[in-house]
């Protein structure tokens, strides 16, 4: 009970996150996959952006991110460190694999 009173007052309170299963064709013709995770709450349009900027950083800018690519895959309460990372940055992009 002390560590969640420890927690809740730094503002961790178990923020539901929604994770959305992310694919795109990169300019080499592989496929990565990736995952956008936000608040609950946040708008789909959002997401996009989010996952655009990251393509971006990554020298994909110009490979479509649409609804198609992107889909909303389930809600879920985050980890402390997931939770720390949204709050600094607003969603956080989680690489999972390259593959052909």
């Amino acid at each position: 009970a002390q560590v969640y009173r420890i927690l809740e007052n730094a503002g961790f309170k178990n923020m539901r996150v929604a994770v959305f299963d992310t694919y795109f064709v990169k300019k080499n013709g592989m496929i990565r996959h990736f995952e956008i995770i936000v608040p609950e709450d946040q708008s789909y349009e959002k997401v996009i952006q989010y996952g655009l900027e990251y393509l971006k950083r990554g020298g994909q800018e110009d490979q479509p991110l649409t609804t198609k690519e992107c889909l909303f895959w389930h809600v879920e309460a985050a980890s402390e460190g997931l939770e720390k990372t949204i709050k600094e940055n607003g969603h956080c992009i989680y690489e999972i694999e390259e593959c052909n």
